[in-house]
């Protein structure tokens, strides 16, 4: 079998020695370049502890313990609480990121001591020879030793499309993948000194940065900010400047101030998305950007490509048809093209598997396979030039034997073309016309798991569009076997305009495309984009790279090419297309989990800062000590935000979050605010009231706002399943616990005994339940008829 090492000097066929590699290590000419999948333990701790809501509970926590109240500081635990959940969730996700990450990694081999050995990219010194077939990524600079027909796309580098033919001597850049031929080369710059090191540090692949969701809150945070302040200032003068003794205006000014702070907000995005990683790694998915979880719950058109992905990846051959042309062995030709490539294909491997008999034959010359010429061959001295590939791109259009390949084609198998070329494969103008000696019909499994997953994207309102190399009509017949609508009118790529809107029509209209080239794939993705769709591409192959790159969300499979894992954002290391939607449904677990609890968060924002407000310009006394918020808050909003954010949902992600959001939130934050300030002004007895009066009128305060809270939690938790019941009745049951309880009256300074001012906050939260659920359901009413301009606009469009 030739191979390159027949054209390289001894030392190079050796490689390193071990001493070699030893000496280098020694001297710190490694690739051991820092390329995280996470954030280091020291940085989740800090991140999780030195955060801007711990520092303004800090501050509170100090101010309540210099008043001596210390059951008033029970808001403090929630810096232990917070930090500690984001922290133990965040080290699990750490923890199985990183195991999956060893898993996914592109290992290059490497010759040492005149073995080739495959080795992590770290574990790459100065001098060593790498070797390099098709798909492969470079992972260090370097100089070209040897090639046959060796083509590397340095697109994601440079830019420039097109392949570009490697000779010895030439100089590869990190970063680069190979998408023809193979050969081998001498690293010259590795670790910080390589080119894509140098380019750009990668930054942690453990962020929410480009998140839409994160973004959202971000930008509600901000808007909140902007609410504390004056606020909290009223606050501070109205608690300071009255009649009160300072411990008790203290107490008054933090119980006002610490419900302002949604404080669990960002911990569960954190936490939802920290699961996310650890469930998907459950099932074989490594997550290399966070917000790849979120993006696919948004995704509504998937492009797939044919083999590997509904189709196994290896193949099988089925038959060789002669077309009856006396006195050529087709077997020993088939034989000797199997043995030609240094790094044959999955139909290669397959022919080779079926004719094992080495006949012999010396090579002048290879042209191993591309995505973009779909044919390889090889010139052999003394018996010809030969070549195998697509019957459609070697033969003219009127050739009788292409119709017959279309035929068979349409059964779903894969047909290539065996001929003998004019000139030699690796002439500028090769291969000039064909002979056609035989049609090689090779058989593709279809995945047993592939409909399912189809169907579950169409249940679902994802459009699947299968975009292949291989010929339309065999790419047809594989979707049509697997009911996948449209499959009946396969498109042939070759026919697509390439005007961008009239391609933009064609590709959002049809589902099975064939005879597609990378490029064609990588615009056909962004004619999606275009025309407003979130996309999201699959693939294994060194030709789905730049459709990868350019898609919204790129999804490779583990077995497949270290170009297209090292590009996707999720690679699914079973290999196993019916993964996809497990990764779809978590993201849309994540997203409307975190809708929900941030709907909790700022309703109590919202009447936190209104009933701040209104006491201030009232100039009353602030109804609520600190250990009032903090239980209501517990039992309202941090244990079912919780329990909510970790639950199962199907809902499809949307964009328009911070609207959806603050649609819900100020509404039902403006009623229970209201509310609560009039059942407060009802029972208050003015500045000479006992501490009896006190305690009774913010016990009926707290009655109301309890009321309306947890009917707020009720709606949240729609639409209802047992333990969204339970969880509901359970805090109904804790909450009338704490009011009805000698010992925790006494602890909370709870006094529900006048049944008149009791009466008074029932009523006033009876009439604050009415109200939110008339604003729930109004909006619900705008969402639906906005749903219905949309999809008008849709249509017209």
């Amino acid at each position: 079998m030739p191979s390159e090492q027949h054209v390289l000097p001894a030392d190079v066929v050796r490689g390193l020695t071990a001493a070699e590699v030893a000496e280098r290590v020694a001297a710190g000419r490694t690739n051991d370049v820092s390329t995280k999948a996470s954030r280091t333990t020291g940085e989740i701790i800090r991140a999780n502890v030195f955060t801007r809501i711990n520092a303004i509970y800090g501050v509170l926590f100090a101010i309540i313990l210099s008043t001596g109240y210390l059951v008033d500081g029970l808001f403090g635990g929630l810096i232990i609480v917070n930090s500690a959940i984001g922290m133990i969730q965040e080290l699990r996700a750490k923890r199985t990121l990183e195991q999956l990450a060893i898993v996914g990694q592109a290992r290059p081999r490497v010759r040492r001591d005149g073995e080739s050995t495959e080795i992590d990219p770290a574990e790459v010194v100065l001098d060593d020879v790498i070797e390099l077939g098709t798909g492969d990524k470079v992972v260090v600079d370097g100089e070209v030793l040897a090639g046959e027909a060796l083509e590397i796309d340095e697109s994601l580098l440079t830019g420039e499309s097109d392949p570009v033919v490697k000779r010895p001597g030439d100089e590869v850049m990190s970063g680069s993948f190979v998408v023809a031929g193979s050969g081998a080369f001498r690293a010259t710059k590795v670790g910080k000194d390589a080119y894509a090191a140098r380019l750009a540090e990668e930054a942690s692949k453990f962020t929410l940065v480009k998140s839409e969701l994160r973004a959202g809150i971000d930008k509600i945070l901000k808007f909140i900010t902007y609410l504390l302040v004056p606020a909290g200032a009223l606050t501070i003068y109205n608690q300071l400047a009255g009649d009160q003794a300072l411990p008790d205006a203290l107490r008054g000014m933090v119980a006002a101030l610490v419900p302002m702070v949604p404080e669990g907000l960002v911990l569960m995005t954190s936490v939802a998305f920290a699961v996310g990683v650890i469930r998907l790694g459950k099932r074989q998915c490594l997550v290399q950007e966070l917000p790849a979880i979120e993006g696919l719950a948004r995704v509504d058109v998937v492009c797939a490509d044919k083999t590997g992905t509904l189709t196994e990846n290896a193949m099988r051959l089925g038959e060789v048809r002669e077309l009856g042309v006396d006195g050529v062995p087709v077997p020993v030709a088939l034989a000797a093209l199997a043995r030609a490539e240094a790094r044959p294909n999955a139909s290669m491997l397959a022919i080779g598997e079926a004719f094992p008999d080495d006949p012999g034959w010396r090579t002048d010359a290879v042209m191993p396979f591309s995505s973009a010429r779909k044919w390889s061959g090889a010139s052999f001295d003394g018996h010809g030039n030969w070549v195998l590939g697509a019957p459609d791109v070697l033969l003219d259009a009127d050739h009788p034997e292409r119709a017959e390949a279309e035929r068979v084609g349409a059964q779903g198998l894969r047909v290539l073309l065996l001929g003998h070329a004019e000139r030699r494969v690796d002439a500028p103008e090769g291969p000039g016309a064909v002979t056609a000696l035989a049609l090689v019909l090779l058989e593709q499994k279809i995945r047993p798991d592939a409909k399912d997953t189809l169907d579950y994207f169409a249940h679902q309102s994802v459009t699947v569009k299968v975009i292949s190399g291989d010929n339309a009509v065999s790419v047809g017949a594989v979707a049509g076997k697997l009911d996948l609508p449209g499959a009946q009118d396969p498109v042939d790529a070759r026919r697509l305009p390439e005007e961008s809107h009239e391609l933009a029509d064609v590709v959002e209209e049809s589902a099975v495309f064939g005879r597609v080239t990378p490029l064609q794939k990588r615009a056909m993705v962004g004619a999606l984009q275009s025309k407003g769709h979130t996309v999201a591409m699959t693939g294994d192959g060194v030709n789905d790279v730049l459709a990868l790159k350019d898609a919204d969300i790129g999804v490779a499979m583990g077995a497949g090419s270290p170009a297209t894992r090292a590009v996707a954002q999720i690679v699914l290391l079973d290999n196993k297309f019916a993964t996809l939607p497990h990764v779809v449904g978590e993201g849309r677990r994540v997203i409307g989990n975190i809708e929900r609890v941030s709907n909790l968060f700022l309703t109590k924002t919202v009447y936190s800062v209104l009933l701040a407000l209104a006491v201030g310009i009232a100039q009353v006394p602030y109804p609520f000590l600190p250990r009032h918020v903090t239980i209501t808050a517990w039992f309202t909003i941090g244990l079912p935000a919780f329990v909510l954010s970790l639950a199962p949902n199907n809902e499809r992600a949307r964009s328009g979050f911070v609207g959806r959001v603050m649609r819900a939130a100020l509404p039902a934050g403006v009623v229970i605010a209201a509310a609560t300030f009039v059942s407060y002004l009802l029972v208050y007895q003015g500045s000479g009231a006992s501490e009896l009066d006190k305690e009774q009128a913010g016990t009926t305060a707290l009655i109301t706002l309890i009321s309306i809270a947890l009917w707020v939690l009720a709606i949240i938790a729609r639409p209802y399943a047992w333990w969204k019941i339970a969880l509901i009745a359970g805090m109904v049951a804790l909450t009338l616990a704490m009011f009805l309880i000698p010992f925790t009256q006494d602890f909370f300074l709870l006094d529900p005994s006048n049944l008149g001012y009791t009466g008074i906050a029932f009523a006033c939260g009876a009439v604050g339940i009415v109200l939110v659920e008339a604003a729930w359901w109004i909006n619900r009413a705008v969402v639906a008829r906005r749903a219905e301009v949309d999809t008008e606009v849709t249509h017209m469009g």
